[in-house]
């Protein structure tokens, strides 16, 4: 069955992950923790692990046990200046462009995080919508329900005809057990938790050949 629909994560999978941004990002949600929530120091970077292992973002497992406005939230952890992380990356650029199944951002972020991103890695027009933490609320990735709405979103009803690419293993293995095409970026060979992984955007129409 060809593929008409894939799904891209966003933070470390379209920029790289040894660019530091997310690093940033994860010590914004800890400031958000100590100064927005009053937890203790001592309990913060534990709090923020256990939570996203165990609700698959520490968003979701914040909001399960504070009162605070989820939008305050998204905008404080985002407030970091994306330019002096991650730069425009050509070879990704020619990849979309020369991919025709519809794409879509796939994202536990917000839809704002997401804009401004593409904007910085010059990927305006690449996408066909983006599909936030917001938008598939209460749920996250790697949760089966957010493939669902994620899914429902794009207007597709068999996940067969879908692809998600991700860096994480949790999030391609969810999308594998769903029903979905799923690539492990930032890895190499084989690997038990995707279908195939990816390394080089160049590669990733090649990779598609066939399917698309």
């Amino acid at each position: 069955m060809k593929i008409s629909t894939i799904f891209f994560d966003l933070d470390d999978t379209l920029y790289s992950a040894d660019s530091g941004l997310w690093r940033q990002i994860k010590e914004r949600i800890g400031l958000f923790m100590l100064e927005r929530l009053q937890i203790p120091a001592g309990q913060v970077q534990g709090l923020q692990r256990q939570y996203y292992e165990q609700y698959g973002t520490t968003l979701r497992g914040l909001q399960q046990h504070y009162t605070f406005e989820t939008a305050d939230y998204l905008a404080y952890v985002h407030d970091v200046p994306l330019a002096d992380y991650i730069q425009p990356n050509p070879a990704l650029r020619l990849a979309m462009d020369a991919i025709l199944a519809r794409k879509f951002i796939f994202t536990n972020a917000d839809a704002n995080h997401a804009r401004r991103v593409m904007g910085v890695l010059q990927l305006e027009g690449c996408f066909d919508g983006i599909i936030d933490v917001v938008a598939i609320d209460p749920y996250c990735k790697p949760m089966p329900q957010s493939f669902a709405i994620a899914m429902k979103a794009a207007g597709e009803s068999d996940p067969r005809r879908c692809a998600m690419i991700d860096d994480l293993p949790r999030t391609t293995r969810a999308a594998r057990e769903q029903g979905l095409y799923s690539i492990l970026y930032g890895k190499s060979g084989p690997h038990p938790d995707a279908d195939v992984t990816l390394t080089d955007w160049t590669l990733l129409p090649g990779l598609l050949n066939g399917r698309l």
